[in-house]
């Protein structure tokens, strides 16, 4: 198991950046795919950005070219860089873990980008 805090969450006007951090509870060296996730008000959930253990990494189009997702294996670290926010990137952002067939989630920070 492992337990995940997101932090960096906040206000910010459109056009502006943020850095999102998933703290996890144990060492992520092993775990196969570390991942962010958004959920807008009365949609569903939906993967932004995750990076494998080797470090392969992929995007949603909606956030291609804006936002990069890192992992910090010392650290037992993830992070997401978002630059050039929209107002419809305004969601809570949830770090996953995926590890051995297993989901783990943490409980999600809030981003709001003004217009």
């Amino acid at each position: 198991q492992v337990q995940l805090v997101e932090s960096g969450g906040g206000l910010v006007q459109a056009g502006g950046s943020l850095r999102l951090s998933c703290a996890a509870s144990r060492n992520i060296f092993s775990i196969n795919v570390m991942g962010w996730y958004r959920q807008a008000p009365e949609k569903q959930r939906e993967l932004v950005a995750r990076i494998t253990s080797g470090g392969r990494v992929n995007y949603a189009d909606s956030v291609q070219g804006r936002f990069t997702i890192s992992r910090d294996n010392a650290k037992n670290a993830a992070y997401l860089q978002m630059n050039s926010l929209k107002p419809e990137d305004t969601a809570v952002y949830y770090c996953n873990a995926f590890d051995h067939g297993m989901d783990f989630w943490g409980k999600g920070t809030l981003v709001t980008v003004s217009s």
